[in-house]
């Protein structure tokens, strides 16, 4: 019994565009000529699919490398700029700076990382403020707690001043904290961008 061979499908050359019959069906070029011309094209194709495979790489192998410490401090990293962007129409928690104010805004922590670890991540304790106050006042205390009274009210200070609590954040957690932040921020970033748009026409 004689088996038909299936015809080979027609195709068009990648190079110049005429139909050929291939021999194999990865050809793309109608001859040696066409092929040499399209050559740069796929080195140019290769070189950046392999460099996208090398960062993909780089990147994981990082990811392994990280520790706790790291992650937490990616985590602190995106809380902090959405803290910033939250109070951007405030000025300095702990002084007279307002808004406008052109210098350096920080996100200062009523209770210090050092002293109530569990409270780094809670939003009642972190709050906008000017690099003066957070840097070289230590958050300029005196000052800073009336105003947070006022803006949160004396029963959530009352309940930071009080909180004690000893929470070792583990990874998943951190990795959490970061992703939801760095939405919630972009979120704001959109927001403020749509605002100045509608204001500038």
């Amino acid at each position: 019994m004689r088996v038909a061979l299936k015809e080979v499908k027609q195709k068009t050359c990648k190079a110049c565009g005429s139909k050929f019959r291939p021999s194999l069906s990865t050809q793309k070029a109608c001859s040696v000529k066409c092929a040499l011309d399209l050559a740069p094209a796929n080195q140019d194709k290769a070189r950046k699919a392999i460099a996208q495979r090398e960062r993909r790489e780089i990147k994981v192998r990082k990811e392994k490398l990280k520790g706790r410490a790291d992650y937490a401090k990616e985590a602190q990293a995106a809380i902090n700029r959405y803290v910033r962007l939250r109070d951007a129409h405030l000025g300095c928690i702990s002084c007279d700076k307002p808004a406008s104010w052109q210098g350096q805004w920080h996100c200062s922590h009523f209770r210090s990382v050092g002293a109530a670890p569990h409270l780094r991540f809670n939003l009642w304790n972190m709050n906008k403020s000017c690099s003066a106050c957070n840097n070289f006042l230590s958050g300029n205390i005196m000052a800073y707690r009336p105003a947070l009274i006022e803006k949160i009210g004396q029963d959530k200070v009352d309940w930071l001043e009080c909180s004690n609590g000893i929470e070792r954040h583990d990874i998943p957690y951190l990795k959490r904290v970061k992703a939801i932040f760095v939405r919630k921020a972009r979120r704001i970033e959109k927001r403020l961008e749509e605002t100045m748009s509608w204001i500038a026409v």
